[in-house]
């Protein structure tokens, strides 16, 4: 349903959408003293909750060789509401790698420090380049 005047066409206009530039999507683990983990996911693959999973595990271990001391205490661990992250096989990942999960309420910025810390200062180093290659 559509709002129209009197003076409207019948059938809305069609816009030609542009192809969008490529995409990569990209896993930044990092704690409050810095980035721990960056994991590019390979063309042609989605994240899925094996895939997640997969870096949890790598994550714990790069956390029990640089965080050593901070790890004996414990991980709080906050991650989106992406279908990846509340999969049960994800749940049971982290359950078993002994992170306690703090909930992520949806549009809060105070619990989204990814967008609010991380991805503006990316921006800044990233602003007017052009990346001909994935490496």
């Amino acid at each position: 349903m559509e709002w129209r005047n009197s003076g409207s066409p019948l059938s809305p206009q069609k816009i030609p959408s542009a192809k969008s530039p490529r995409k990569d999507l990209i896993s930044i683990f990092w704690d409050q003293d810095s980035i721990l983990l960056i994991d590019y996911l390979p063309k042609g693959q989605t994240i899925n909750a094996e895939y997640y999973s997969f870096l949890l595990v790598q994550l714990k271990d790069i956390l029990k060789d640089k965080r050593r001391r901070k790890f004996t205490k414990g991980v709080l661990f906050l991650h989106e509401n992406a279908a990846a992250h509340r999969a049960l096989l994800t749940q049971k990942k982290l359950a078993h790698l002994g992170f306690r999960l703090l909930d992520h309420l949806p549009y809060s910025p105070d619990l989204a420090p990814s967008d609010c810390h991380l991805f503006p200062e990316l921006k800044k180093q990233l602003k007017g380049r052009h990346l001909s290659s994935d490496a």
